[in-house]
């Protein structure tokens, strides 16, 4: 794993946080560091945060099992709070 691309996804997806979730470029960006470190758990877990954001939950439920997690149903702010102090704890 690259710690680099984990503090990147991090980075990028607190600016899709900071503007509301929106599906922006810098949402793009992110679901294409997911992409290419698939089968790595914590970005696989940004990969469900990823389709959540997007409303495809059904996607999002595969990612969270490949991730390990249970699919989340609270606040998706309040998910991204923990992952992120998760992923940068393991960047």
């Amino acid at each position: 794993m690259s710690s680099d691309d984990l503090e990147r996804l991090v980075a990028t997806l607190d600016k899709v946080a900071e503007a509301g979730f929106p599906m922006d470029k810098n949402w793009e960006a992110a679901h294409e560091l997911c992409q290419s470190h698939e089968g790595n758990s914590l970005f696989d877990w940004g990969h469900a945060i990823c389709h959540r954001i997007e409303g495809d939950q059904g996607n999002a439920a595969y990612w969270y099992r490949r991730a390990g997690k249970s699919p989340a149903d609270g606040a998706l702010a309040e998910e991204w709070k923990v992952a992120r102090v998760v992923m940068l704890a393991a960047a």
